[in-house]
């Protein structure tokens, strides 16, 4: 993808038409089906807890589960102990490890086979993409079509045990408006946003970069 704005372009017309698509009653709002699946799961609730994680972590999908917010909701009602909270924990990074390699490979695909060498991924991007689940979706799939060395993945996975760890034991000690914060459609909405200035913002700095460099250029 030549453009940087390309992703945040399609993710802001995709979570728009989600949004929509749930207004005018095209689709039935996610979190009515997940609570369907929860009852009908049974004692299999780290099964669900899987399911509903890997959902919301992978690209576009993401923007219709409310994967987090019903983890959150899924530890509130389970209160778990040392055992139940290292198990939820696993599940979720499992699931989540298991949606950045599905996002790593779609843009692997998508990406061209004459890419130069690996690009490098560094530390801080990673982190700062892994401030929401969707956002960290939207970056391996950045990191397939870059064709970067795909141990991205599991560092992810790795950094996702304590991050996954704090936030469960965090919600068992407070509330379900952790999930919520999480998983507020404004907030989903400005990352996006955000998101988009940014790559806008370098697409122009690139494009000027590109003139002045052909203006250098003799005849």
């Amino acid at each position: 993808m030549q453009r940087a704005s390309t992703l945040p372009l399609t993710a802001l017309v995709a979570f728009c038409s989600i949004q929509a698509a749930i207004y005018f009653g095209w689709l039935p709002p996610a979190d009515q089906l997940l609570q369907t699946a929860q009852q009908g799961m049974g004692s299999y609730l780290y099964w669900f807890a899987f399911l509903i994680i890997l959902l919301e972590s992978i690209v576009y999908v993401g923007f219709y589960f409310p994967g987090q917010f019903f983890a959150v909701l899924l530890v509130i009602a389970m209160q778990p102990g040392a055992g139940g909270v290292a198990a939820l924990t696993l599940a979720m990074v499992a699931a989540a490890t298991i949606g950045s390699c599905i996002n790593y490979g779609i843009g692997y695909r998508l990406g061209r086979a004459s890419s130069p060498e690996q690009p490098q991924t560094k530390l801080r991007h990673l982190l700062l993409a892994m401030i929401h689940i969707n956002a960290l979706a939207f970056f391996m799939l950045n990191r397939g079509v870059n064709r970067a060395n795909p141990k991205v993945v599991l560092l992810a996975g790795l950094l996702n045990l304590p991050y996954y760890l704090a936030l469960i034991a965090a919600t068992s000690l407070m509330s379900e408006q952790v999930g919520r914060l999480a998983e507020n459609t404004y907030m989903l909405l400005g990352l996006i946003l955000v998101w988009l200035v940014v790559a806008l913002g370098l697409d122009y700095k690139r494009a000027r970069a590109d003139n002045q460099t052909q203006e250098k250029t003799p005849a």
